[in-house]
């Protein structure tokens, strides 16, 4: 929870991830039996929305399915109701199924495919490969090291730290009067155990809109590009 009793944008982030990995255990595909095949989800890039964040001991329902597929890669879509039933967010991913030893693509197995199938509605008309340009000037940056606490399964740090990450390095004026409204996010590189990272935030040409990089300190690696959207709190 966040300091106004609400769920914190990266606690909403880890419910859509449980949520994913809930829905490979309802298929006997879960991702401990897939990391025993060296093989994991990885996210690429993708988008989330929220009109409304839950308060403590709130109810909410996450709905969630796939609306394509390719040979290797498949589009998630995630819709999150208030326990009203009321829409209060969405979110949609472009997952790569990946082989974690070699760190390369693999085709997603015809019985995944099978038991999944996909249901072409999508939650929301947003193109998530769709490049985001990089900032040419700064004005927040946050250093970080990488711990062994921010790796997970596929031996890389995993999708929410770098929303964390790039949270650390938005002003506190931003934080205390506004409420993230919505990210835009691609993954372009692995940053691993070892690495420090840098976080950078600054305006872009939007009324309460930034852009966000995150790279390697070492050898100046951009591995993630993020666009937010901000909207005024009301108190």
């Amino acid at each position: 929870m966040n300091k106004f009793g609400e769920a914190s944008s990266s606690s909403i982030l880890t419910l859509l991830e449980e949520t994913a990995a809930d829905h490979c255990y309802s298929i006997n595909h879960s991702l401990y039996v897939l990391e025993k095949q060296n093989i994991g989800w990885v996210l690429l890039s993708g988008v989330m929305e929220m009109f409304q964040y839950p308060k403590y001991k709130e109810k909410i329902t996450i709905r969630t399915w796939l609306s394509s597929y390719s040979t290797v890669k498949g589009i998630r879509e995630n819709i999150i109701y208030n326990e009203l039933g009321k829409i209060i967010g969405k979110a949609k991913g472009l997952w790569v199924f990946f082989d974690i030893q070699r760190r390369r693509p693999i085709q997603i197995f015809d019985a995944i495919k099978e038991k999944w199938s996909f249901y072409k509605e999508e939650c929301m008309n947003h193109d998530i490969t769709k490049k985001i340009e990089p900032v040419d000037s700064i004005n927040h940056i946050k250093e970080f090291n990488i711990n062994r606490f921010d790796v997970d399964t596929n031996q890389h740090v995993n999708n929410i730290r770098y929303l964390q990450w790039l949270m650390e390095s938005v002003s506190e004026d931003i934080i205390d009067n506004f409420y993230l409204h919505s990210i835009d996010g691609r993954f372009i590189a692995e940053a691993q155990l070892g690495d420090t990272i840098m976080s950078f935030t600054e305006r872009d040409i939007h009324d309460n809109s930034y852009i966000h990089m995150i790279k390697t300190k070492s050898n100046n690696k951009v591995c993630a590009i993020a666009k937010t959207l901000w909207k005024k709190r009301i108190k």
